[in-house]
Order: C-alpha cells, then sequence, then structure tokens
C-alpha cells in the first residue's frame, strides 16, 4: 500500500514538473517564435490572448472529464497533448499560424493543469496530510530547468523548433511512463446507487457549484491576480519608479520567484501543524505588508525585500485553495477544482493588463495598492477553508486524521481500473 501511494506521489511530481517545463520552454523561446512569425510586439500581445483563453476552455472541459473517468485516466492524455503541443509555435511561420497553436498549447495546458491538480487532491486525501504545495514547488522547478536548458540550446545556436520538438517528444514518452503509478478512481466516485464500483468511467450527477466554491474561486482570482502582477510589473516596477539600473531591477522578480518556491517546499509542514485557514490568512496578511513596502518605500534594497515578503506570503495560498475545492466533495473534486483554477487563471491574465489600464490615472507604485488590497480581503475571506470535511464531516485543519488515514488506506487498496 505505501509503496504505491509513494510511486502516486512520485509520478505526480513528475507531471507537475513536465507542466513547468513545457511552459518554460515555450516562455525561453517567445523572442525567437515572434520574429520567425513575422509579428510586433502588440500582435503577440493579442495573440497570448488565445492561449489564455484555450487554458481556461480546458479548465472546464477536462474537470467534469477527470470525475467521470478518474485522473488516471485523464492526467496522462491531458500530459501528452500538452507536450506535444509545445512544437506547435516553434513551426509557426505567421500570426494565424501561431495563433492556432497557441490556442492548442492553451487547450493542453488547461486540462493538465486541472486534471494533476485534481490527483494531486487524491493522493493528499491518501496521505491524510497536506501535501500540494509541493507539487506546485515542483512546477517552479521544471519551469527553471526549462530556462536553463533553453538558454544552454539557444546558445549553441539550436532552432525553437528542434528545441520544442525535443520538450514535446520527451513530454509524452514521460507522460506515458508516469501514467501506471497513478491511482485509480477514488471508491464510490459517483457511482448510482446499487451499481456495482469497478473503477471505470461514471456519469455523475448534474449538480450545482456551491457557493463555498464560487468564494474560493474569488479568493483564488484576487490571489493569482496579486501573482500576475508580480510576474508582469516587478522589474518595471523597481526600474522606473525607483530608478533602479536594468540589472539591479532583475532582481526584483528574481526575489519573488525564489521566494514563490521557497515558500511552497514548506507550506506542506506549516498547514500540517497550523491548518489551511492560517497558512492563507497569515500568508495573504504577510504579502500585503510586502506588497506595502514596494508602495511606499523610496529605497531600492526595501523595495526587493517587499518582492520577496510579497513572494513568500503568496506561496501557499493558491495550493490551499485548490486543495480546499478538491477536498470539498469527492465526487465532483475535477469539476469544483476547474472553477476555482479557472476563475484564478482569469485573475492571473487580467492582472498585469489591470495595472496597466491605472497607470494612465496614476503612478505605478499608487496602483499596486490594488493588490495590496486584494491580499487584505483574501486574508478576511481565508475562512471558507475551514468547511467540513468530507471524509469526517468535523471542521479541516490541514492536519492528519485518522479516520481520514483509514479511509485513505481503503482507497488505495482500491483494483486499478
Amino acid at each position: 500500500m505505501q509503496s504505491s501511494l509513494r510511486a502516486a506521489r512520485i509520478a505526480t511530481f513528475a507531471y507537475f514538473a513536465l507542466n513547468g517545463l513545457v511552459l518554460g520552454m515555450w516562455v525561453v523561446h517567445i523572442p525567437v517564435i515572434e520574429h520567425r512569425a513575422g509579428i510586433s510586439h502588440a500582435v503577440l500581445g493579442s495573440l497570448l490572448l488565445l492561449l489564455g483563453g484555450g487554458a481556461f476552455a480546458g479548465m472546464q472541459l477536462v474537470g467534469p472529464l477527470a470525475d467521470r473517468f478518474g485522473a488516471r485516466r485523464v492526467v496522462p492524455a491531458s500530459a501528452a497533448l500538452c507536450a506535444a503541443a509545445v512544437v506547435l509555435p516553434g513551426l509557426a511561420t505567421s500570426g494565424w499560424a501561431l495563433g492556432a497553436s497557441l490556442l492548442v498549447l492553451g487547450l493542453g495546458n488547461g486540462c493538465l493543469d486541472v486534471s494533476m491538480n485534481a490527483h494531486a487532491v487524491q493522493v493528499e486525501r491518501a496521505y491524510a496530510r497536506p501535501v500540494m504545495s509541493a507539487f506546485h514547488a515542483v512546477f517552479s522547478l521544471g519551469a527553471v530547468a526549462a530556462s536553463l536548458i533553453g538558454a544552454r540550446t539557444l546558445s549553441w545556436g539550436w532552432s525553437a523548433s528542434a528545441t520544442l520538438g525535443g520538450t514535446a517528444l520527451l513530454g509524452v514518452v514521460a507522460a506515458a511512463a508516469a501514467a501506471p503509478a497513478l491511482l485509480p478512481r477514488e471508491p464510490g466516485t459517483a457511482v448510482p446507487p446499487g451499481a456495482a464500483d469497478t473503477g471505470g468511467p461514471v456519469k455523475p450527477a448534474r449538480r450545482r457549484t456551491p457557493p463555498r466554491i464560487w468564494g474560493l474561486a474569488a479568493v483564488a482570482l484576487m490571489v493569482m491576480l496579486c501573482e500576475g502582477v508580480a510576474n508582469d510589473w516587478s522589474v518595471l516596477s523597481v526600474r522606473d519608479v525607483l530608478d533602479a539600473s536594468a540589472a539591479t531591477a532583475a532582481l526584483a522578480y528574481g526575489a519573488f520567484s525564489t521566494a514563490m518556491t521557497a515558500g511552497r517546499l514548506v507550506t506542506d509542514r506549516v498547514a500540517a501543524r497550523f491548518g489551511p485557514v492560517a497558512v492563507v490568512r497569515v500568508g495573504a496578511a504577510t504579502a500585503a505588508v510586502g506588497m506595502a513596502a514596494v508602495v511606499f518605500t523610496p529605497w531600492i534594497p526595501l523595495a526587493l525585500v517587499g518582492w520577496t515578503v510579497f513572494g513568500i506570503g503568496l506561496s501557499g495560498c493558491v495550493p490551499q485553495l485548490f486543495s480546499a475545492a478538491g477536498h470539498s466533495d469527492q465526487e465532483a473534486a475535477g469539476a469544483n477544482v476547474s472553477r476555482v483554477a479557472g476563475l484564478g487563471y482569469l485573475g492571473m491574465l487580467a492582472g498585469p493588463a489591470v495595472i496597466g489600464a491605472l497607470t494612465r490615472l496614476m503612478p505605478l507604485n499608487v496602483a499596486f495598492v490594488l493588490p495590496l488590497a486584494f491580499c487584505v480581503v483574501a486574508a478576511s475571506a481565508a475562512g471558507l477553508l475551514a468547511a467540513p470535511s468530507p471524509l469526517t464531516g468535523r471542521p479541516s485543519t490541514g492536519a492528519a486524521d485518522p479516520a481520514d488515514a483509514s479511509d485513505a488506506a481503503d482507497a488505495v487498496q482500491a483494483p486499478a481500473s
């Protein structure tokens, strides 16, 4: 039992790392792909909306499929689609071709994002303790690996199509190799009364999304909007507002992303001891303090500290929100995760654009009052994560529960589909 669960956890790590690697390889090659397609920055910005739109559509599509067929079947297919699609932008020679390829890549990314998170929730339920944040940390490490590999292959003069083609091949092979280790669909999930649970596909009953899930999705939108702001505006804020050099300004994003990754590596232990409510409440409040430093400081070192604190605070919030959505209803885990992830993804896409619009009315650092306010609201709404556990009926604290462990053992011993 333990060896099967450990293998499933390792396989889940592999899919998160693969997702980070694939997206990172696309990002690294954006300048080369833009030149090959013969488009301007403005056109590229418009085409990136197709990437986001495809991802959102994939998230909403795959959630119910994961509930019906089980993540064990959906995750490998989604991973193969995402990996194979990354080669398409490298082959595009026009704006139309690039737009179509980004739509497909976004679709694959959205499918993989939700399905692997749904399986991560299943693994976490089997472990009966928080393990979600570590998966998200490995996604970040996959992106770091992509930046290193991409930098090296570009220095060797490799074409984008060759590098992305190799990434696609590696990804498809890895997706197939990790598939047998995934957990089967959990016993009893959406099985009609009187029907035998064979582990095969089932058609879950139609149900409305609970208000609590939409509440979690709204918090995810705010938190991920803050992440999007940091990704796109942290460097510009230090360079333009504080008149730092380009090299110094680059440290702002490095500080934020490093803090995010490091924070996610330790969040599971913190959540196990203090619970997910405390992680989100204290984390979002900490992020607000970091953003306040960015807004008000006239000193470059303090601004870099602010971006670091902002990353540490935000690091554990999204994994806890996804986990809470997945654990709310075992029979609709995929659909619930897709709601939270989808709205959160829209926030990440909208954040940079909203800040850009605000800069027409006010200085950039003053525009950052918006993410600061969202952090405060997210901290205030952290109680949404304290809903009763579907396994025990008692309030969820994030700590291991003996009753949960017993249910987890039964789940792992279920026959594979």
